[in-house]
Order: C-alpha cells, then sequence, then structure tokens
C-alpha cells in the first residue's frame, strides 16, 4: 500500500515548535538553577498523564475544585449577571467547566472560548462540551493573554466577560509573576468583567508532598515526559532513566516544586536548539512551582491587581478555594 500523503506543518506549529525550541535553550543554558518552563509538560502524552493523576487519590484537587464548580455554578452566573461570555484561561479537557456553562445555558445561549497551548487539549474540550445545549464553542490554541485579546475583540456592545482560571494554575507563577499576571488579565477586562480564581491552599505538608509524589508513580511519569518530548520534537538525548522525580516543600514560599535529579555525571544534546551541556550528579532541572495560598491572601492579590472581591468559596475536605472578583 502506498504512504498516505504528508502534510506540511502549519505556521503555528512551526511558531510553536520555534519558542519551545528557543525557550528550552534559554532555561537550561542558564547560569545556576537549570529549569524548564512548566507549560511544556502538557503535551498529548502529558496531558493525559495529568487526567490520569486527577483520579489519583492523593491528588484531591480537582475533586475539591469540580466540587465547588457543581455546588455554586448557579450563585457564580447570578453574580455576574447580564449577557455573559466566557472564557477559559488554559482550559485543558474542560471538564470541571461544564457545571457553569450548563448553569449559565439555562438562561442564555453562550459563546464559550477555551484558550490552551495544547491542541490536543482544546480538541478533548469539544469532545466533552459540545454536547451541551446553547453553548458555541471557539478554542484558541495560544498563550493565556495573546487568545484573552482575541476573545475581547469577538465581544458585542453589552456583553459581560466571565474569565476562568481554574485548577490554581495561578499557582504555577512565582508570587510577583502571578501578581503581574493578574494586572494583564486586568487590562483586557472593561469595568465589571469577572475573573473567577482558582486557588490551592495551605495544608498539612505530609498531604502536599504525597499529592505530587504519588505511590504507583504517575506524577513521575509525568514529569520526566518533559523529557522525553524534548527528544521527540527537540531532537535532543535525553536518557530518562539517568533522571528521578524530585518533590520539596519550601515553607518561606509556600510551594511545591518538581525536579528532575540527575542520576549520574551526564552531557545532553539537543540538537534543535543547537544546545549541548553537563549535569552533575545530584543536579537539578527544576520543572514546575505550585504555590499555596491562605484566603485572606487571595483578596489582597485581587485587590491589588484592580479586582474587588464579591464572593468566595472554599472546599473544607481538600482546602481549596474559587475566588469571584469583578474589574474596577
Amino acid at each position: 500500500m502506498g504512504s498516505a500523503p504528508r502534510l506540511a506543518p502549519s505556521s503555528v506549529a512551526r511558531e510553536t515548535l520555534a519558542q519551545f525550541s528557543s525557550d528550552v535553550a534559554v532555561s537550561l543554558s542558564q547560569p545556576g538553577q537549570k529549569e524548564l518552563p512548566s507549560k511544556y509538560l502538557y503535551d498529548p502524552v502529558g496531558s493525559a498523564l495529568f487526567d490520569v493523576i486527577c483520579l489519583l487519590p492523593e491528588y484531591g484537587l480537582t475533586r475539591a475544585e469540580t466540587r465547588l464548580m457543581e455546588q455554586h455554578s448557579g450563585e457564580v452566573i447570578d453574580l455576574v449577571g447580564g449577557q455573559v461570555v466566557v472564557a477559559e484561561l488554559g482550559s485543558g479537557s474542560g471538564q470541571k467547566t461544564r457545571w457553569l456553562l450548563e448553569a449559565l445555558a439555562r438562561r442564555q445561549r453562550v459563546n464559550y472560548y477555551p484558550i490552551d497551548i495544547s491542541g490536543s487539549a482544546l480538541f478533548r474540550c469539544r469532545q466533552e462540551l459540545a454536547q451541551i445545549d446553547m453553548v458555541s464553542i471557539v478554542g484558541f490554541e495560544s498563550a493565556y493573554l495573546d487568545g484573552l485579546h482575541k476573545v475581547a475583540a469577538r465581544r458585542r456592545e453589552g456583553e459581560r466577560l466571565l474569565v476562568l482560571f481554574l485548577g490554581s494554575t495561578i499557582g504555577n507563577f512565582d508570587r510577583p509573576a502571578g501578581q503581574n499576571f493578574l494586572r494583564e488579565v486586568r487590562a483586557v477586562l472593561q469595568e465589571d468583567d469577572a475573573l473567577l480564581l482558582a486557588t490551592d491552599l495551605v495544608k498539612p505538608v505530609d498531604q502536599l508532598v504525597l499529592a505530587y509524589d504519588d505511590p504507583p508513580g504517575v506524577t513521575a511519569a509525568f514529569n520526566k515526559n518533559i523529557l522525553a518530548r524534548i527528544n521527540r520534537e527537540l531532537d535532543g538525548d535525553f536518557n530518562l532513566a539517568q533522571f528521578e522525580h524530585v518533590v520539596r516543600w519550601d515553607d518561606n514560599e509556600r510551594r511545591i516544586e518538581m525536579h528532575l535529579r540527575s542520576k549520574s555525571w551526564q552531557r545532553a544534546t539537543i540538537r534543535k536548539a543547537g544546545l549541548r551541556f553537563y549535569l552533575r550528579e545530584g543536579e537539578t532541572i527544576w520543572t514546575e512551582s505550585s504555590h499555596k495560598y491562605h484566603l485572606d491572601e487571595v483578596v489582597r492579590m485581587g485587590e491589588q491587581a484592580g479586582y474587588r472581591c464579591d464572593a468566595q468559596w472554599s472546599d473544607t475536605e481538600w482546602p481549596f478555594a474559587q475566588s469571584l472578583f469583578f474589574a474596577e
């Protein structure tokens, strides 16, 4: 049988790969602690592994957020009011968003705009939510703010924008960067537009560490996949067997850190990034931070970024919060 014709990569795909290559080269070349941007954990393999993580008994965050969405989506919609357009930053599969869209669709026709850098996540999001009556879905495969600007440009006069930033993704930013990101989102919004912000709260350290270092090793596979992705997409030669998944709690910063620690002295080459570097035994590559918050801290973060907090809900089984902010 003849092979199917190969399609030329789109300009978006080429730009995405070029950005990936550039970010990897910069992050691994810096002096001191080597890093990789956490957003690159979520390729199709990483996204599938993260879906499994969300089902693990040790990782209660997703179940807590689902409970809050199920219980309070109607209140969110009532508080926002008016004709609402929904944009979600880092939508993933959109599974948790179903409750809110269904509540809103009982009142009006809904335009829902998921924004994610993962095309496979957007595909799964459409599969998950496309059957909801009265909901139209248009996804943007882009960075958060780029996608949000595109959504804002589509709004009609009289429409109010509700931005969802769920999953405690804000916790992947260092605190000053997270504060700045909230300001950047505010700059796109009009007065009385709304932001529903989810934040994971401080809890016992043993519970936190176990959530990010589960006994079955799913999070370890998720973490190592970023190296496998570099091998696949950027022609790297990382030996994954020579790395171990490490989780640390920084009490001063109130954050969980995920690292990949080198088991031996080794050399790595990433051909498409034009990079060759060395790792000492015990040296780590920092792949993700997950900051944890107090309830009053979240309110202050919003206020300092130009919002007022009109409502806040928290889960008691797994301390986790959703805060509804309005642009002032």
